[in-house]
């Protein structure tokens, strides 16, 4: 990926807060308790384990709607083994649940891990989960399946700080600027039928 001008990067803060802007008060509502709901979950399926919770669910994430993540999550619990996804998440989900750290397992600087964070700590005030959607917010330009270059940590940092930028300039939390904008652009897509969408797709 080219380096961008400070031009270029205004661009992406500007493109995320327009999103925002474009929110109703109901895409607000549930995008602000998004990952607090999320967070309620992982409790749950836990038995009060938040930390293992939140690992298994984000070590689960990629690739999934959010329907699919949460049943394959809800299911690793249930059973006491992580199934019905590639070898490395459930190596992953194995190890969260056999009482390892999530922090130590997942990619703490790429979505996953941050996803993890946000679902730990709903108020974490840095974590910020950049997925496909949340790229093309920023860049304004929908990618469909060319690659985004999120498995750099260059790109993933440039594109999670222009959300936290524009989170500072409408004061709020990233993770939320992110989970409403998020709310957004997949129902504007479900409804054209560009990709048809059913809860957070990774």
């Amino acid at each position: 990926m080219k380096t961008l001008t400070p031009e270029e990067r205004e661009q992406f803060v500007v493109n995320i807060i327009t999103e925002w802007n474009n929110a109703t008060p109901d895409q607000v509502q549930r995008g602000r308790s998004w990952y607090l709901t999320a967070h309620q979950l992982a409790d749950m399926i836990s038995e009060g384990h938040v930390q293992a919770g939140a690992g298994v669910i984000a070590a689960l994430s990629a690739n999934k709607s959010w329907p699919e993540n949460e049943k394959l999550a809800r299911r690793a619990f249930d059973v006491g083994e992580a199934s019905g996804h590639v070898g490395d998440a459930l190596a992953k989900a194995a190890k969260i649940m056999a009482g390892m750290d999530p922090a130590e397992v997942l990619p703490m600087s790429a979505k996953t891990g941050n996803f993890y964070r946000c679902i730990l700590d709903p108020e974490d005030a840095e974590a910020v989960c950049i997925d496909r959607h949340a790229h093309d917010i920023a860049v304004g330009e929908t990618y469909g399946n060319r690659d985004r270059g999120l498995s750099a940590k260059s790109r993933y940092a440039l594109v999670a700080h222009a959300y936290r930028e524009a989170a500072m300039r409408l004061g709020e939390l990233p993770s939320t600027v992110q989970a409403v904008t998020w709310v957004v652009r997949v129902e504007r897509l479900a409804g054209t039928g560009t990709r048809p969408m059913n809860g957070r797709d990774h």
